[in-house]
């Protein structure tokens, strides 16, 4: 059996995170198909089609979702945390492909990594910020 070369095929990568969700997203010529952990996007992102946009956004606003496949690898959080990682991850490849391609994708905000986390637990507290009932006696 050959080893198949594959330094003549073109890549791109970006880093994508979203509360505990990181996302290692490659960008290589090809037809629009979205591969998440080696599953097809739609089957892994659970036919939710606010998850699918999100991560084809960038590619939509630059009218290239026909030209490049994702190839992800995302481990963390939940889908939603997920599916805006990849967002990021997308977006920061595409400005590795062309730097001009910044300025669009920092317009719509695909380049602003969200910094909201959950909070942390305070001794005392039900949760962060939840109190025990209060009794005057």
């Amino acid at each position: 059996m050959q080893a198949i070369e594959r330094t003549d095929r073109v890549m791109y990568q970006g880093t994508g995170r979203r509360k505990s969700a990181v996302a290692r997203v490659r960008l290589v010529p090809g037809n629009g198909q979205l591969l998440i952990n080696g599953k097809p996007g739609d089957l892994y992102l659970q036919f939710n089609p606010t998850y699918l946009s999100a991560a084809k956004a960038p590619l939509e606003t630059l009218g290239l979702e026909t030209e490049y496949d994702i190839l992800v690898t995302v481990s963390g959080g939940g889908l939603t945390g997920q599916a805006d990682s990849i967002r990021l991850g997308v977006a920061r490849a595409l400005c590795q492909l062309d730097p001009d391609n910044r300025k669009p994708l920092k317009v719509e905000g695909y380049l602003t990594r969200d910094p909201r986390a959950k909070e942390r637990k305070k001794y005392g507290l039900h949760k962060a910020r939840k109190a025990p009932q209060f009794s005057k006696r």
